[in-house]
């Protein structure tokens, strides 16, 4: 039975963080590791001691994970950023929370005594005599230790203590992932193995000046080793746990939300059933209508997607989709109001298009949002909030009036929203056809609903509502959210992106609402917006005019088109060949595309020679160590030929946020390539070695294990049925009650005198023979069928997991 882990995270704001600048403040952001290993960086909050980032992180992490942390940094221009504070949360201390934490956290100082990770790799035997017994401990490598060098490497040893007795191995020399292959044995007294104590292994890191670094240790109790006399395995090194807890709140606090998701995925087999189900469910709706009555608020978003998703894989995304949207147009009876709650419909509309339309609106929106970060204007229309200081002299004779400040806002604000309608009203061939079927059949529903002639344009409100208002004008406000932007725009930025997505908004409801609202100083803008509302009218109509059919001939997922890009964007490529050269000068820029057939690249985005590597070839794609080239945020990207021979090649990324990105990627389009390697070296052979383990052979086993299937979770995250069918069948077990109770048990205040005799009565046909007729309700059947698929599924969860536990019991677990 498969494991998946998927941990949602977000960093909201801080508050009271202390002034690490001279000027009486600080500059701040936030790091997030997984067991030490930094998986996000948010952006740098300037001159801010109470700052906003706002930013969130899927992360699917199928091997599971022990800590998440969140360090507070302060930039530093000069020098390195000062550490502000840190955040650890466990495993266990996430998971105990069913609805996850939302809440503000004390920062903690920084124990350097604490800051290890790693794994040491032990076999411990107990020899016994009739005097005298012997502890003997290999001691046979390590891997991932944290590097206390200014190198990025440590040089560790490590010591075995019980009781007063000790034993050390050598010293390897700048590594973090040394191999020993020693034993180290210590002679006991046969009363010293009847206390109770426990083996204790550390590593440590050796310096030649100071003292030694701890790099963390395992403790084994004596029970276990009297238990079972030999014991070997990976043994997870673990903090001296001397820790002080920050509670006065000195270092200041953040607001973190943090959930996970840990479930247990059975063979497809037992999900089948389920996934029927669902797909008849489109032809009666049944299931779903059920599925529907027990989704709760809170958990609404993700059964939209993951519905979606499901039907997806089924080919069944658009008579899904006409399914939830026919049932919200019948039931209601306001045009004004309709797709305006959050209702199942509308969250599975939103999770469609950013499933499939993704990439399309990076087509359309990319260039503009690029051209409004690059040119940084200074643009208000709110006469409360325009600063004077803040814009440039626009002419010799003195600061800018409110008036210039007003005019020329209004005439960039012009310029970049005539830009938006024009690209989008000019995608129509760009949109992906399932999307445009999608609305199609959206369109026929409300025209059906919405004959009469006042309400002419309801039909054109409700597609454009969901375009508009819920797909371009959110990803014109926060393009970071939607992948357009590695980065939040700066306060300057972020107000012209706002200005631009109201007046996005007021387009999308055609101007109808113009001049009714607060915002009065937006009438500038009405001009434009009103001139727009025809060509969007008639971008609508060519929108929907599609041949129904046509979605069966191509991929509904977008992702997974061979000519679709994922990816791009200028990275630094290690230049392999030739002579050995400074680090600096061995990566050479190149341009990237990755579709879900060839990695490949270029000099130059317009370079016609491209060099391509087949997805189908990959076998890892990892990260490469700091002190591997002297350089920060190197990937590798492992392939194999057709002879067996692998073959690596290094890519440098721009920042740790992009490294994170490409790794997701390109792990996503290889996940289910053959031949995946379960080990590499984060290190490179250099100079006849390993920089990593140190070890000649270049051939040998990699020294650390492969993170293939850890990937960020979003809309590229690819169809798992296994997965998505698991997440229906709790949300399913959740409401089973519900739906017993309300499809099943009749209750008897229901039969009335009346009734009561129609049944008795029923029981005898005309001719005078007996039959049996009983009261049913709605959907009765129906949900038998779905409670005894639900009742099936439990039952296998249980049976594996008696299985499991079984195979554990011999086990001893690290913890």
């Amino acid at each position: 039975m498969a494991k998946n882990t998927s941990l949602y995270f977000r960093i909201v704001e801080g508050r009271n963080l202390p002034a690490k600048d001279v000027s009486g403040t600080s500059d701040p952001y936030c790091i997030v590791k997984v067991d030490n290993e930094v998986v996000a960086r948010t952006a740098t909050v300037w001159k801010n001691l109470n700052p906003f980032w706002g930013e969130e992180y899927t992360l699917h992490l199928p091997m599971g994970f022990h800590s998440l942390s969140f360090l507070v940094m302060d930039e530093d221009t000069i020098g390195h950023d000062d550490v502000i504070g840190k955040i650890t949360l466990n495993k266990e201390a996430i998971g105990c929370q069913p609805k996850g934490i939302d809440s503000w956290l004390n920062l903690t100082r920084v124990d350097p005594d604490e800051e290890v990770q790693g794994e040491i790799h032990l076999s411990l035997e107990l020899m016994r005599d009739t005097k005298r017994s012997t502890l003997r401990c290999q001691v046979i490598e390590a891997r991932d230790v944290a590097p206390r060098d200014i190198s990025g490497t440590s040089d560790p040893f490590a010591r075995v203590l019980f009781n007063n007795h000790s034993a050390e191995t050598s010293i390897k020399k700048k590594t973090r992932f040394p191999h020993w292959g020693e034993t180290l044995e210590l002679e006991l007294d046969a009363e010293e193995l009847r206390e109770e104590g426990a083996v204790t292994v550390e590593v440590w890191d050796w310096d030649m000046v100071g003292k030694n670094d701890f790099l963390g240790k395992v403790e084994i109790p004596s029970a276990c080793l009297r238990k079972t006399p030999l014991l070997e395995g990976w043994f997870r090194l673990l903090p001296l746990g001397n820790n002080e807890v920050d509670t006065s709140g000195k270092l200041g606090a953040l607001r973190l939300k943090v959930r996970l998701v840990e479930d247990r995925i059975l063979p497809s087999m037992y999900y089948q059933p389920l996934i029927d189900l669902l797909v008849e469910s489109v032809e009666d709706s049944s299931s779903l209508a059920m599925l529907e009555d027990v989704t709760t608020i809170e958990s609404r978003q993700d059964v939209a997607m993951t519905l979606v998703k499901i039907y997806l894989g089924q080919g069944l995304v658009v008579p899904f989709l006409d399914y939830l949207n026919t049932r919200e147009v019948n039931n209601t009876t306001d045009p004004n109001t309709l797709f305006r709650s959050n209702s199942l419909a509308s969250k599975a509309m939103e999770q469609f298009m950013k499933a499939v339309g993704m990439l399309y609106l990076h087509d359309v929106l990319k260039p503009i949002i690029n051209r409004i970060f690059d040119e940084r204007k200074y643009i208000e229309l709110d006469p409360c909030k325009i600063d004077l200081n803040r814009t440039r002299r626009i002419s010799f004779k003195g600061a800018a009036s409110e008036a210039e400040i007003r005019d020329s806002s209004v005439e960039m604000l012009q310029t970049y929203l005539t830009s938006i309608i024009e690209s989008i009203v000019a995608s129509v061939d760009q949109c992906p056809p399932v999307m445009r079927v999608a609305f199609k059949q959206l369109h026929k529903r409300v025209e059906e609903q919405f004959s009469a002639p006042e309400n002419e344009d309801v039909k054109y409100l409700a597609i454009s509502g969901f375009f508009f208002l819920r797909f371009f004008a959110p990803a014109i406000l926060t393009p970071k959210l939607f992948h357009l932007r590695d980065q939040h725009a700066d306060t300057r930025t972020s107000r012209t992106l706002l200005l631009l997505a109201k007046a996005l908004q007021s387009v999308g409801n055609l101007g109808l609402q113009l001049g009714h609202g607060k915002e009065q100083w937006m009438a500038p803008l009405h001009p434009i917006i009103l001139r727009s509302v025809a060509s969007v009218k008639d971008f609508l109509d060519k929108l929907i005019d599609i041949d129904h059919d046509i979605v069966s001939s191509v991929p509904q997922r977008a992702v997974f088109m061979p000519s679709v890009t994922v990816k791009e964007g200028y990275l630094h490529k290690h230049k392999a060949e030739g002579p050995q050269l400074l680090s600096r000068f061995a990566f050479k820029k190149r341009y990237f595309w990755l579709t879900s057939e060839t990695l490949s690249y270029a000099k130059t985005c317009d370079w016609q020679v491209r060099s391509s590597i087949p997805i189908q070839c990959v076998c890892a794609v990892e990260r490469v160590d700091e002190n591997a080239f002297q350089q920060q945020n190197v990937m590798q990207v492992i392939t194999q030929d057709n002879d067996g021979q692998l073959h690596t090649m290094y890519i440098q990324c721009k920042n740790v946020n992009e490294l994170n990105q490409w790794l997701s990627a390109i792990r996503k389009v290889s996940i289910y390539n053959e031949h995946m390697l379960p080990s590499f070296h984060p290190g490179v052979h250099r100079s006849g070695k390993w920089t990593c383990c140190l070890q000649v052979d270049r051939a040998v086993t990699g020294c650390s294990r492969t993170h293939s299937a850890v990937t960020l979770g979003d809309w590229s995250d690819p169809l798992d049925p296994d997965v998505e069918t698991q997440m229906i069948y709790k949300q399913l077990l959740h409401g089973r009650d519900a739906l017993r109770e309300k499809y099943l048990e009749m209750p008897e205040a229901d039969l009335s005198p009346s009734n009561k005799e129609e049944r008795i009565n029923s029981d005898i046909h005309p001719d005078g023979a007996e039959c049996n007729v009983q009261l049913m309700k709605p959907g009765q059947s129906v949900a038998a069928r779905l409670l005894a698929v639900i009742e099936d599924l439990e039952q296998a969860h249980a049976a594996f997991q008696q299985r499991e536990k079984e195979d554990a019991a011999c086990v001893i677990l690290n913890p």
